[in-house]
């Protein structure tokens, strides 16, 4: 028996015409394919009834809006034989981007880009906001859309929860009486129920990360409270630019690098710097490799990036690695970190600053790696004392503490060199005016 085009779920949604409508749907349930359904079918709506429309949809990151576009849009226009036109234009976010745009033959318009609170200005249109929770700047970019939506247009917001600090949690937990949003709330379980083919069991038993698994999948808001690295930080620094080694710009590049052999992995993080900003240029992981594994990997990074600074950590087995690497690449650019609570401090400092400045760019979207940063927390032992542990991730937060790492080895000055020429002392030879030869006098200790 073929699968339905859609789900119950999806057809209440579909159906639902509230100019106000937010949905929180489980990871993978088809929250985009059905809201772009429900995009290209008011557009051919309004050009059927002799008008036109506009849509714009915001999306996390150009990625993402090519996926709404590509796998949404031209996907149901494509289905339905409607002819369209498309277009792309260039864009810029701080890094060139590129606008997507569908145009239907009665002047209907759909625009895909990347979210901030400059494009959430810049039209007038009906506006879907796809995976809302984990916009950069969520709360500027709703301050800068209202205004735009305010003549009569329809606003779309979906997402899975992303912690309890942005925009989304408070649209999807409003409880007063005049709020004029229509609510569709659709865990994993309920799809599931609806005809979903998924194995909730298998999935949560792959997953391994029951933080991951309440939010993403259960739709369960997690405590913010002692998360060293909120979900909102996160989102402010993730790019889609950020760890694509093949947009490596020759800058100041850092390495940190976090040991393990066993269980936990072994991490190699390279930052570059362009302007005053880290960019998460390459993340290598490890789990299970040899000690030559570790270090074959560290010198093709080394050789590939040329970094300044390459912090290890030192503690334990480090101990060896740190030895071998400064053999290797010099002492005077790898330095091995022991992990005590007081340098660990000192880390996740340096490190928080970074992600509340934005002066860090780090992967849009790498759910591990999200899991990781969001893992650490900062608890006191019975004695007073600060400690961080991890829960959730994969790890111990081993992609965290390179990342923090490597960090801190940008966080020291560059040394500069000049090369200032001293006037050499010469003589005329005797024989050959035309010759300069240096003085004796300048020879000493054997060399000029």
């Amino acid at each position: 028996m073929s699968q339905p085009i859609l789900y119950p779920y999806q057809k209440r949604w579909l159906a639902d015409n509230s100019r106000f409508k937010v949905g929180m749907f489980a990871r993978q349930t088809g929250k985009t394919f059905a809201t772009t359904l429900e995009i290209a079918l008011d557009a051919l709506g309004a050009e059927a009834a002799g008008g036109k429309t506009r849509w714009v949809i915001l999306s996390r990151g150009e990625r993402q809006a090519r996926e709404a576009m590509e796998e949404g849009i031209k996907l149901h226009l494509s289905a339905m034989k409607i002819a369209f036109q498309a277009y792309e234009s260039d864009y810029f976010d701080g890094m060139a981007s590129k606008a997507l745009e569908v145009a239907l033959p009665g002047g209907s318009r759909i625009t895909a880009l990347p979210a901030n609170p400059d494009t959430a200005r810049g039209f007038s249109a009906n506006v879907f906001l796809d995976e809302f929770a984990f916009h950069a700047d969520s709360r500027k970019i709703w301050q800068a859309l209202f205004p735009v939506i305010s003549a009569g247009y329809k606003l779309r917001v979906v997402s899975t929860p992303n912690g309890k600090g942005n925009k989304f949690y408070e649209l999807v937990t409003d409880q007063s009486t005049d709020n004029p949003w229509s609510r569709h709330i659709v865990d994993i379980h309920e799809a599931i129920r609806d005809g979903l083919p998924r194995n909730a069991h298998e999935l949560k038993q792959g997953l391994k990360d029951p933080d991951a698994w309440a939010q993403e999948f259960e739709l369960q808001w997690l405590d913010e409270a002692s998360a060293w690295l909120p979900y909102e930080l996160i989102n402010n620094v993730e790019h889609d630019q950020a760890g694509d080694p093949a947009l490596y710009q020759r800058g100041a590049c850092y390495i940190g690098n976090d040991i393990a052999a066993r269980n936990d992995l072994w991490v190699a993080w390279v930052w570059e710097r362009i302007g005053d900003v880290l960019w998460a240029r390459e993340i290598r992981t490890l789990r299970r490799a040899s000690f030559a594994e570790h270090d074959a990997v560290l010198d093709e990074l080394v050789n590939r990036y040329n970094p300044i600074r390459v912090c290890i950590d030192q503690t334990g087995m480090g101990e060896k690695p740190v030895e071998d690497a400064s053999r290797r690449y010099g002492s005077s650019r790898v330095e091995g970190v022991l992990f005590t609570n007081d340098n660990k401090q000192h880390l996740a400092n340096l490190a928080k600053q970074a992600f509340e400045d934005k002066t860090v760019r780090i992967p849009l979207g790498d759910e591990l790696l999200r899991a990781d940063l969001h893992s650490l927390k900062k608890l006191t032992t019975a004695t007073g004392r600060p400690r961080f542990d991890s829960s959730g991730g994969d790890g111990h937060a081993d992609r965290a503490w390179a990342a923090f790492l490597g960090i801190y080895a940008a966080s020291h000055p560059v040394a500069e060199y000049a090369y200032t020429p001293v006037k050499p002392r010469y003589r005329v030879d005797p024989d050959d005016d035309s010759r300069l030869i240096k003085s004796t006098a300048n020879f000493k200790g054997g060399c000029w």
